[in-house]
């Protein structure tokens, strides 16, 4: 993956952020983790580009739908690729038929994560479940 590339995690789960930050610098993507939506605009316009965004979907704070909407309304983020990142496997045909890129279960498998960030950061949608 190119030095260049950002990742946008946005995540309430400490552990589950560092993990997923930790495959992506793996593959030589930078990212910055959002743990609380309420920060959400500030990070975003401070943040010069970002190529991928990682959503939980079940947040304590926030509906991931609802962040789905607000990021899919912004200039800044209205083009670049969303995963549904969540351990709900259940909400797969939800997020696909809302309009989300991609869709990631937890735990992330870790052989399979550079093949599956190639494919995304490649315009390639990618729906798996492990």
């Amino acid at each position: 993956m190119s030095s260049q590339a950002h990742a946008l995690i946005i995540e309430d789960n400490v552990y589950n952020a560092e993990v997923l930050a930790s495959l992506l610098a793996a593959e030589g993507v930078n990212s910055t983790i959002v743990l609380d939506v309420s920060t959400l605009e500030n990070e975003i316009s401070h943040l010069p580009h970002i190529n991928i965004i990682f959503l939980d979907l079940e947040m304590p704070e926030a509906n991931g739908y609802e962040v789905f909407q607000y990021l899919t309304s912004e200039l800044k983020t209205n083009t670049i690729p969303i995963v549904a990142y969540t351990v709900h496997i259940s909400e797969i045909n939800v997020a696909k038929k809302l309009g989300f890129h991609s869709f990631l279960g937890k735990p992330l498998n870790s052989n399979h994560f550079a093949n599956q960030l190639q494919r995304i950061l490649s315009n390639q949608p990618v729906w798996e479940v492990g």
